[in-house]
């Protein structure tokens, strides 16, 4: 296997122009392990390892925010047995984790409704947004019982809400006042979507946020997404030239 220089690549990252706000779809743990012949609950636990490598990684960029796809609303229909694995992993990342991410100053924040999940993994997420609250390093943003097309449809009936408590105006709403209804709120737009494992597709990821986000795709599954992937989208993302509608 070939000897990747990182420091090569990230000599050629230009760090004026880092972008503040990455996301990633972690996908592909299940074909990982398939093609290994292990169970898929293998892949998601490899992919775990990744999760730490990469907001490691991203933080000493600076980069101001990480949005991580880790379950989605979809993610239910799968097996139970996959599911409370996910749910355990979950579990695993943060005890494991959080000292090292409150003393890095990364900031937890999380996107969906996280109150339907299990309650050992409502308490363990509480703590961690709790303990790292006060940090002004990266925010790492993980969706959990996260979906687009649910968030837009809260942001909607928050702001029928608010229009009938006589909080908003009926003719002041506008892109920017709906923006502050979603989970995102406080954030800046994705700059850059990275998806793994050879698919090109949002899968119900950030509708309304990545309306001029740049996506990079890659054949390589998520277990196998190392830093130096990373580097190189933000690479290829900084040759890009961001008009944003216009010429």
């Amino acid at each position: 296997m070939k000897r990747i220089n990182l420091s090569n690549l990230i000599d050629q990252i230009d760090m004026n122009r880092i972008p503040k706000h990455i996301a990633i779809i972690m996908d592909g743990n299940g074909r990982w392990a398939k093609k290994r012949f292990l169970p898929r609950t293998a892949g998601h636990r490899e992919g775990v390892e990744r999760v730490s490598e990469i907001v490691e990684a991203a933080s000493n960029l600076n980069i101001e925010c990480l949005s991580l796809y880790a379950f989605s609303t979809e993610n239910w229909k799968r097996p139970s047995e996959e599911v409370e694995a996910l749910m355990n992993l979950l579990i695993l990342y943060i005890k494991r984790e959080l000292d090292r991410l409150h003393k890095n100053n990364i900031r937890l924040q999380t996107m969906g409704d996280i109150y339907k999940l299990p309650t050992k993994v409502v308490d363990q997420v509480e703590i961690a947004l709790e303990k790292t609250k006060d940090n002004t390093g990266m925010v790492l943003n993980i969706g959990l019982n996260y979906g687009g097309r649910d968030e837009i449809v809260r942001a909607v009936k928050n702001i029928l809400a608010d229009v009938k408590k006589g909080k908003l105006k009926e003719e002041d709403i506008n892109p920017n006042i709906f923006s502050k209804y979603l989970y995102t709120s406080e954030l800046p737009d994705p700059d850059l979507l990275i998806r793994p494992s050879g698919e090109l597709r949002l899968s119900n990821f950030m509708l309304y946020q990545v309306a001029y986000t740049e996506f990079w795709f890659s054949e390589i599954y998520w277990p196998d997404f190392k830093p130096e992937h990373l580097y190189k989208a933000i690479i290829d993302y900084q040759q890009r030239d961001r008009r944003f509608g216009g010429i």
